[in-house]
Order: C-alpha cells, then sequence, then structure tokens
C-alpha cells in the first residue's frame, strides 16, 4: 500500500464502503472514518440534491440544510454536468422508499 496515487486511494475507499452490509454497518464506518461535521456537510449536500431534484429554489434549500447558495450550486452542476452519482443514488432511495 506504499505509494498510491490519488485514484488508487479513492478506489481502495469505494471496495471498502461496497463490503458494508447493512446501514448499520455503513453508519458505523462513516462516524469513525469522519469527523461530524464532514458527516453533516455530506448529509446536507444530498438533502440539496434531493431538494434540487423535487425542483425546490436554492434560497428554500439554503433556508433548510444551511448550504451556502455556492455550496448548492455545486451540487446542481454535478446533477446536470457530474458522473450521475446523486442521481442514481437518489433514484435507487426513491424506488426504495415506494416498494
Amino acid at each position: 500500500m506504499k505509494n498510491l496515487n490519488q485514484d488508487e486511494l479513492l478506489e481502495y475507499l469505494c471496495q471498502g464502503l461496497l463490503t458494508l452490509q447493512t446501514p448499520e454497518e455503513c453508519r458505523h464506518f462513516l462516524e469513525d472514518l469522519c469527523t461530524v461535521s464532514e458527516l453533516q456537510e455530506m448529509s446536507r449536500r444530498l438533502l440539496a440534491a434531493k431538494m434540487l431534484m423535487d425542483n425546490h429554489i436554492y434560497t428554500e434549500i439554503a433556508s433548510q440544510t444551511g448550504l451556502s447558495t455556492a455550496t448548492i450550486s455545486r451540487v446542481n452542476r454535478c446533477i446536470k454536468y457530474g458522473n450521475d452519482g446523486y442521481v442514481k443514488v437518489l433514484d435507487r432511495l426513491n424506488r426504495k422508499a415506494h416498494r
């Protein structure tokens, strides 16, 4: 594991996440891995993505999440032009909720 580049490190993290089998395992891992503020920020960004996809306006999203409009704009750019990460996760969560 010596001298791994950023892509290799990210791949290792992704493979580790994929080993988790329950929401509880995932939560425990994330709580060990991240600070409280990092987890809050990621959670807020996911909520902002959901709200953007539900056609909420920036000011409403900022008010409910505490995110800056610059961060909301970045999330919106990721939804529109990114790797579809937010879209895939939110679509899967939505399908799971409607089963």
